[in-house]
């Protein structure tokens, strides 16, 4: 007999079958990287140019940063903003509008610099304490102000208060604007730069892009997913957007092809576990995960036989894949970290099982696993090559704070905006749940102290990006790159499970456009 399961309708996939057809031409990739060289090398030799003034090497970085080409030039940026930055004088920007200021602190801290926040200072009134009105006319300057506050860190009350001012200035005269002015602004308000996907259109990348993504979606029909989990979510294409997000640069494609297999693993068991099996197969699963040899197949319900053969198979890949040469095992950390994250599942399920709403101190000791963020973080190392030293996964071990940050924003923004949904499901332990039982407040209360804590978590990624930093920055870009796509997903409702909105766009933005 049939068990009785708690079968969820899915929204099927938006793409169907259509990256499959895509086609690289590898010539047209060569010509495409030969005639980038002399505009990089133009733009390279205009950011080490040492007459040109330091506002307006500021400037360039800015729009280089702005348009995803760092990467390019991280060497040289790195050392002009190490120079402009021990030769700063602030006392030379007294008489600085508001917009080169915000430049000026913004280029520096996106870059790991800690200008101080107290150069907003002088643009609040000295009696009422507050910031000047006479701010607002000047709308460019004003948006670049806000997109600063999304770098502050805690205890910087200057930049809280500022959020909140140019949020709501710009929001008053929004409606107002036109052109490009009117876009900028319209778009900051939805996702501000420092919280977004980094969009790069550039064909090369595009190009290189679309075929990784080929590779993804052939790989997803060859396993037989659809008919494997025909319960579960075909979202192969907004997972590559979300894997794309981690790194983007093209020496990382590697990376990349991994990394999406393993997000799709995730989407799967999270479904898996969710929406499809009984509390018994559960168990059955969990054991057969930690176990982690094919002998375990026997004591499978049959549904997941085949799941799990793949997942065993792609992880032997992955070992054959990935040259060790002495170093780390980074295959062996990801597959303990899948066995945790689906041991959490397993929590969350037995509690969902007999009704139990945990105290949110329980809950977020299980949550921060199950938001997937150390798996995945971990996962990214895999195939980023000779950067992963013994030092640096040392330093991804020791689960920094930074890492637990983004793991916070993974799991309560998570829950602030899908919590009505899975109560429909009949899950009972999600984070407003278990807040609103700890402290014994109402269900907005709850939803607005979680999302505060969201905010704080915010502040400490921000704080683990400034120098001086233990390990380089390409190792800490995944961790803070992951709570980025969560900040696009859930900002305002669950865009994976319901993509029609924000990922169709970002997909239609990077694929097809």
């Amino acid at each position: 007999m049939e068990p009785v399961r708690p079968l969820t309708d899915f929204p099927p996939s938006l793409w169907g079958d259509r990256f499959l057809s895509f086609s690289l031409d590898n010539s047209q990739l060569e010509e495409l990287a030969k005639a980038m060289e002399e505009p990089k090398e133009q733009l390279r030799r205009l950011i080490i140019d040492q007459t040109i003034d330091s506002n307006k090497k500021l400037s360039l970085i800015y729009y280089v940063y702005r348009l995803g080409l760092s990467y390019h030039f991280m060497e040289d940026i790195d050392g002009q903003l190490d120079k402009l930055f021990k030769e700063l004088n602030l006392q030379d920007y007294h008489e600085a509008d508001l917009y080169t200021i915000s430049l000026l602190f913004h280029v520096f801290r996106s870059h790991g610099y800690k200008l101080p926040s107290d150069v907003f200072k002088k643009f609040k009134d000295c009696s009422s304490g507050a910031f000047k009105e006479d701010m607002i006319t000047d709308v460019k300057a004003t948006l670049n102000f806000y997109e600063c506050t999304q770098l502050r860190i805690r205890g910087e009350s200057i930049l809280d208060e500022a959020f909140v001012f140019t949020e709501a200035q710009l929001k008053s005269v929004e409606n107002t604007l036109e052109g490009n002015l009117a876009q900028q602004v319209k778009h900051a308000l939805k996702t501000p730069f420092h919280r977004g996907h980094t969009m790069v259109h550039i064909e090369y990348l595009q190009l290189l892009h679309k075929e990784e993504l080929r590779i993804i979606s052939q790989w997803w029909k060859d396993m037989n997913f659809d008919v494997i989990a025909p319960y579960a979510r075909n979202r192969v294409t907004e997972l590559y957007v979300w894997v794309l997000a981690l790194f983007l640069e093209p020496y990382y494609s590697h990376a990349r092809i991994i990394s999406s297999k393993v997000i799709v693993f995730l989407s799967l068991l999270d479904d898996t576990y969710d929406a499809y099996a009984t509390i018994e197969e559960m168990r059955l699963i969990t054991d057969a995960i930690n176990r982690w040899e094919i002998s375990a197949m026997g004591q499978l319900p049959e549904f997941f036989k085949p799941f799990y053969e793949i997942i065993l198979k792609e992880y032997d890949g992955f070992k054959k894949q990935v040259p060790q040469e002495g170093r780390v095992n980074l295959v062996e950390a990801s597959k303990h970290a899948l066995q945790e994250q689906v041991r959490s599942y397993h929590q969350e399920a037995e509690w969902r099982h007999i009704g139990y709403v945990p105290s949110f101190e329980e809950y977020m000791k299980n949550g921060l696993i199950s938001s997937s963020y150390n798996l995945l973080s971990k996962t990214a190392l895999i195939g980023m090559g000779k950067i992963v030293t013994e030092q640096g996964f040392a330093w991804y071990e020791s689960h920094p704070k930074i890492l637990t940050a983004s793991e916070t924003i993974s799991r309560l923004h998570d829950d602030a905006k899908t919590f009505e949904y899975e109560r429909e499901r009949g899950m009972t332990a999600t984070g407003v749940d278990a807040y609103m039982k700890t402290f014994g407040v109402s269900e907005n209360v709850a939803v607005n102290e979680i999302m505060k804590k969201v905010e704080n978590a915010w502040d400490d990624i921000n704080e683990g990006c400034l120098k001086p930093r233990e390990v380089p920055m390409d190792l800490i870009s995944p961790i803070v790159n992951l709570a980025r796509m969560i900040d696009i997903t859930y900002r305002y409702d669950d865009q994976y499970t319901f993509p029609e909105n924000t990922f169709k766009e970002y997909i239609t933005l990077l694929f097809l456009d």
